[in-house]
């Protein structure tokens, strides 16, 4: 078996490399590629592991015709189309939580810097001023903290901050009351925060919803003498606004790690009184680079190796001990994807997926992929896992997902049902063994298939000598039948055949089967 093959494009901890060659992937690790470089070379990887520089465009990922997995090794994913990726059947994933302390304890530090004006006392003093008497600082301890989000990042500043008996509100649409209640945090409107808090820090990903999120509307709600610290992302404050709010005193500090334009060379605050600021130093100490590395290997490795998917960005996440148990039932579950792909042919506005009996103990996000994959892979050969969700929401396909715990007929049961102009037509399958996938019903007709390899679909009246006159018909043609699969609704009514073949079965071929007497319908099969 091939191993898969890992690029490493930015400069990266040694022993990423380390874990993916344990784990069994080969790496290369080229950085400092120009682009054109980087595409040129894409193409012969399974994997691509970066940092920051590197940049994931859709002309990357268009030349990337073995890409399967995309690892950033830090939480900022702004460097990668997620777009393109997901259209491309590419996962993308992150490492969330492995610089999340670093990134709290840098807001934590902003925070003081800012109270007790640590930057310029410094320069001052290093100037030979002494300015002892120059710089009069507040305490934290009694102040309220503001969080503007309140996920593990804004988790972790919160207890820091309860830590030095501050008294802390969060803002956050996310945030649970019991959440809010076990972080020993007040949760409160944007404008209740605004108007409460002594500091503010951010910790939400930068989306349209929180684009400037301290606007210059916002930000002129904020308490008199406030100081704000963002470690988050650039974008989230208005800029100009907050220059003008320490230019006016409203504001008595800001401290920022990041900027709207990176590397930020010439903003306005530079020199601004009140103002302080890092090159995007949140995540920057030996820890956090060692951990994003390692993490970002491991998932990457699990991905490539075994099925794990963690800290993805477009596919639910099945953990590496998940994936053997749901690899049977994805097999059957794009199975009858495909199948009612293959057999629909008006437009599809809904599709369901009912699981029943040990099938709903799983993850069902990764059954519901796997049935819309097999489904649209009729339309398009590159659809997979990954982007099938996304090409079904851009094409406006409902689906929905039902869960019925108990136990029908069989142990576990996966069913698919389509709507069409014609109306519900369904097929249902189950697994033999725990590990076999199996079909029990088409269109409400019982009839056990394995569907595989070349096979054909054929609707007509049960009659006397219709099996003969079917086989007579693929031996002129030269056709081998490996298996026959019958099902009826009753005796003489309509009868349904599935036949295993040897060999593609042509159009030819399936005119003539057409005009067989009492057929309905024929359709060839490819599994």
């Amino acid at each position: 078996m091939t191993k898969p093959k890992v690029l490493i494009s930015d400069k990266m901890d040694p022993n990423a490399t380390r874990i993916f060659q344990e784990r069994g992937c080969d790496v290369d690790v080229i950085t400092g590629e120009t682009p054109e470089e980087l595409i040129a070379r894409i193409g012969q990887y399974d994997g691509l592991a970066i940092r920051s520089s590197t940049k994931v465009t859709k002309a990357v990922l268009d030349a990337a015709t073995n890409l399967k997995v995309v690892g950033r090794a830090g939480i900022g994913v702004d460097n990668v189309d997620i777009p393109a990726a997901s259209a491309q059947g590419v996962v993308v994933m992150n490492t969330p939580f492995g610089n999340s302390i670093t990134t709290a304890e840098h807001a934590i530090a902003l925070m003081f810097a800012l109270a007790r004006q640590l930057p310029e006392a410094n320069a001052q003093t290093q100037a030979g001023l002494w300015p002892k008497n120059g710089f009069m600082g507040v305490e934290v301890t009694g102040k309220t903290l503001g969080l503007i989000g309140a996920g593990n990042i804004g988790s972790i500043v919160a207890s820091r901050a309860l830590g030095l008996k501050m008294k802390v509100v969060a803002f956050d649409p996310f945030l649970t009351p019991e959440r809010a209640v076990e972080m020993g945090v007040e949760k409160v409107d944007l404008d209740g925060l605004l108007s409460r808090a002594d500091f503010i820090t951010l910790h939400t990903p930068l989306t349209d919803q929180t684009r400037n999120i301290l606007s210059a509307e916002n930000l002129a709600k904020t308490k008199k003498g406030v100081r704000i610290v963002n470690c988050a992302r650039g974008g989230l404050i208005d800029e100009a606004a907050l220059k003008a709010g320490l230019d006016s005193g409203h504001i008595a500090g800001a401290a920022l790690d990041v900027f709207q334009t990176e590397p930020a060379k010439d903003s306005p605050l530079f020199g601004t009184p009140g103002f302080i600021c890092t090159p995007h130093l949140g995540a920057s100490t030996t820890e956090a680079q060692v951990n994003v590395a390692l993490q970002v290997a491991e998932q990457m490795a699990d991905f490539l190796v075994n099925g794990g998917v963690t800290n993805a960005l477009n596919m639910p996440s099945l953990s590496a001990e998940e994936a053997p148990k749901l690899k049977p039932y994805m097999a059957l579950a794009e199975k009858l994807g495909s199948l009612v792909g293959q057999l629909t042919r008006d437009s599809v506005p809904r599709i369901s997926i009912h699981t029943e009996g040990a099938a709903t103990e799983l993850n069902g996000k990764p059954i519901t992929a796997a049935v819309l994959a097999g489904f649209m892979r009729v339309q398009s050969a590159t659809v997979n896992m990954v982007n099938a969700p996304f090409l079904a929401k851009d094409r406006g396909l409902e689906v929905r997902e039902v869960k019925t715990e108990r136990e029908g007929d069989y142990h576990t049961l996966i069913r698919v049902s389509v709507k069409t102009e014609a109306g519900e037509r369904s097929v249902a399958g189950t697994l033999f063994n725990n590990v076999e996938p199996r079909l029990v019903e088409m269109f409400g007709i019982k009839v056990e298939a394995e569907l595989t390899g070349h096979m054909m679909y054929i609707v007509n009246e049960d009659a006397p000598g219709f099996i003969g006159r079917i086989g007579t018909l693929l031996g002129e043609s030269g056709i081998n039948i490996g298996t026959f699969n019958l099902g009826r609704r009753n005796a003489g009514g309509e009868a349904v055949l599935l036949l295993s073949v040897d060999s593609p079965v042509s159009a030819e071929v399936l005119e003539k089967a057409q005009r067989l007497p009492g057929v309905k319908t024929v359709k060839a099969l490819s599994f």
